[in-house]
């Protein structure tokens, strides 16, 4: 319970940090969206290739991840949905919101839940991978999508199958499934390079909060999402891994990891291609505070 506790007061700190920064004006709203692209083009990959790189490929086939991978797209498409029929907004800000409805955070509150709770964090680096390489494509594409240049598609189609963050997820799974080791000159700089991308990520973010208070713009399609992300997804995967008569465990296992909160990614690829970076961050501020609630829920009716 105690590192549950120290995942969340990592993210607690750093994001008040960052907005600390932003009233003293030594982060500044015109050099904020800095720390996203440095996260973005190489702290991020760093950290993907070097943790995807030495993980065991063998729980990529675990039925924990498939449930994962059809509650996530399921859960895109039920808010892609909910936009067109309610709220009516373009593609890249509904792919924005649809992303903070659907994409988890694996990394530094995933993987203490997956230890802790769920009693073991095999399905975190497989769940991780595919957000980045399945995932991560679909949503940049979105980001992209309804430029008035010819070709304007077929571009972002490419900008999403080629960012960083996807080629270094399947770079990395491609040296361990290869069984490849990385020669440690090369590791070891990466791993300090990775180092930095949750503490960026998440002082910008909390830089962002200073100024629109949460829900002051766009409440609808932020309420959607985080009611979606936070009971929608856990409902499609059990709905999910019981049609595919997962065991009590394994269908456990599912459900608590769809309920985590919204990642400091989405956020993270909202700055980075300006657009729907409200819904991104107030999803994430909304779903950060009552993810730990939701999954005590979670874990108090499957006893």
């Amino acid at each position: 319970m105690l590192d549950i506790l120290t995942g969340f007061a990592i993210i607690f700190v750093v994001i008040g940090a960052g907005y600390l920064l932003a009233q003293f004006k030594v982060i500044q709203a015109q050099n904020r969206l800095m720390l996203n692209q440095i996260a973005f083009w190489a702290a991020t990959p760093s950290l993907i290739f070097s943790s995807v790189a030495v993980s065991d490929t063998s729980a990529f086939l675990s039925p924990v991840v498939l449930v994962i991978a059809v509650s996530s797209l399921a859960t895109m498409a039920a808010y892609a949905l909910l936009s067109a029929l309610f709220f009516r907004r373009g593609v890249p800000e509904t792919m924005s919101g649809a992303a903070a409805a659907s994409y988890y955070n694996s990394v530094n509150i995933g993987l203490p839940i997956a230890t802790y709770v769920i009693g073991d964090p095999v399905y975190v680096v497989p769940a991780l991978v595919l957000q980045m390489a399945v995932l991560t494509p679909i949503i940049i594409t979105g980001l992209n999508f309804g430029g008035e240049t010819k070709g304007a598609t077929l571009k972002a189609v490419v900008s999403g199958v080629t960012a960083p963050v996807v080629l270094a997820a399947v770079a990395g799974f491609v040296v361990s499934a290869a069984h490849w080791t990385v020669p440690e000159p090369v590791m070891a700089p990466l791993k300090i390079l990775g180092g930095a991308s949750i503490p960026l990520i998440l002082m910008s973010f909390g830089a962002s909060l200073k100024g629109d208070r949460v829900l002051q713009q766009d409440p609808v399609p932020t309420l959607v999402a985080s009611a979606l992300k936070l009971a929608g997804m856990p409902a499609i995967a059990w709905a999910a891994g019981t049609a595919m008569g997962l065991s009590a465990e394994l269908l456990y296992a599912a459900v608590i990891l769809a309920a985590l909160p919204t990642a400091q990614n989405v956020y993270n690829y909202a700055a980075t291609y300006r657009v729907g970076q409200t819904v991104a961050r107030d999803t994430i501020f909304i779903t950060t505070f009552l993810s730990l609630p939701a999954m005590l829920v979670i874990a108090w009716l499957f006893g």
